[in-house]
């Protein structure tokens, strides 16, 4: 091994100094009145996590271990494993790419691997901006041949491609503030630009109509619906009706095979729930999500209650389980500090393992 792939090896996996750890590379007080403490988590306070530590300077902490003792409290409450899989959606000063993509691969798989082999069931706390659906898919794909059971908790928000990994859990875990999001993809245009798919196909349905319409009426189609047809690349529009088809493909899928596996009984009427109800339901909720004309815009947010009364998902309220919410709270609390304060922009951590990605090193502490 060459001395410069040593070194390599050693900057990832060596221990970094106390103040050079995690929490921030640096060497002084963030403001005069700075409260010193050797723990976050024992500062916060219930109901005001965040509003508790704010203030605080954790002079002698490691922020892998104080993670770890929050997914330790929900694990012991789950009665199963715990992960996480976060992205900075916090600080907007990060410019590396927080979104689902194919250098996640390694370390995600690494992190489900580190689990205990003899469990069965796993939760998965998801913070994510979206992303690529073909790498969730594969993610799906190997978490589902390890675990009987999966639950997906949403402290915040787990948009677009998030909301079709968390779709594939047999339970979704949404605080009351938390939010999944229209799973319409973005497709690449001619200039280069991500636009989402389904914005290009309701303008097309949309110039379609108005069209037909005059048409009817003996009269030309408006003169500026024919310019932005011309000016509509063919393979743009094949892009975005096949990502669609795709995207809503998957959910599906997932909500059939997983989140409705224990669908028994139809509340309504008590009727038996058949195959081709479970299909029905899912692929009405996945063309829903999918459905630019209802949510408007890619970012919109989907609420707990509007998915609850809208899409008519089941979710798990956590204040509904003894210590849950609270134990959610915290962790959250304590990845918000560090996503406002710090250059790190993804974070996979489980019991037995944790990779922070940093835009100052790509890596910034790994330890078992």
């Amino acid at each position: 091994m060459s001395k410069g792939n040593r070194n390599r090896i050693a900057r990832a996996t060596a221990k970094p100094p106390i103040n050079n750890s995690i929490i921030g590379r640096q060497n002084h007080l963030p403001n005069p009145n700075a409260k010193i403490v050797s723990s976050l988590l024992d500062e916060m306070v219930d109901g005001c996590e965040y509003a508790s530590i704010v203030d605080c300077f954790p002079e002698k902490m490691d922020f892998s271990k104080e993670v770890k003792r929050a997914l330790t409290a929900i694990s012991e409450i789950r009665n199963r494993p715990v992960i996480c899989y976060a992205a900075n959606m916090v600080n907007n000063n990060i410019r590396s790419q927080t979104g689902i993509n194919t250098t996640d691969d390694l370390p995600f798989l690494e992190m489900v691997r580190s689990v205990d082999p003899s469990a069965r069931e796993i939760d998965i706390v998801l913070v994510t901006p979206g992303g690529s659906a073909e790498r969730v898919s594969h993610y799906v794909n190997v978490i589902r041949k390890r675990f009987d059971r999966v639950g997906f908790i949403l402290p915040f928000l787990s948009m677009s491609a998030g909301t079709i990994f968390c779709l594939s859990g047999d339970e979704i875990i949404m605080d009351e503030n938390a939010c999944i999001g229209p799973i319409d993809p973005q497709v690449p245009s001619k200039d280069g630009r991500f636009v989402p798919a389904q914005s290009i196909l309701t303008l097309l349905n949309d110039i379609q109509d108005r069209g037909q319409k005059a048409l009817s009426k003996g009269i030309q189609p408006n003169w500026t619906d024919i310019q932005i047809l011309r000016n509509l690349d063919p393979k743009e529009i094949g892009s975005a009706t096949n990502a669609s088809n795709y995207c809503i493909g998957l959910v599906t899928n997932y909500l059939r095979e997983y989140k409705f596996k224990d669908w028994k009984v139809h509340s309504s009427d008590g009727r038996e729930v058949t195959i081709d109800d479970k299909n029905n339901r899912a692929e009405e909720i996945a063309k829903q999500l999918c459905d630019h004309s209802i949510w408007k815009t890619h970012s919109r947010g989907i609420t707990r209650d509007i998915a609850e009364s809208v899409c008519r998902l089941k979710i798990t309220h956590p204040e509904d389980v003894e210590g849950l919410n609270s134990a959610i709270r915290r962790l959250w609390a304590l990845l918000y500090w560090m996503f406002e304060r710090q250059s790190i922009y993804k974070v996979f951590i489980s019991q037995d393992y944790s990779i922070f990605r940093s835009e100052i090193s790509q890596v910034i502490q790994v330890k078992s």
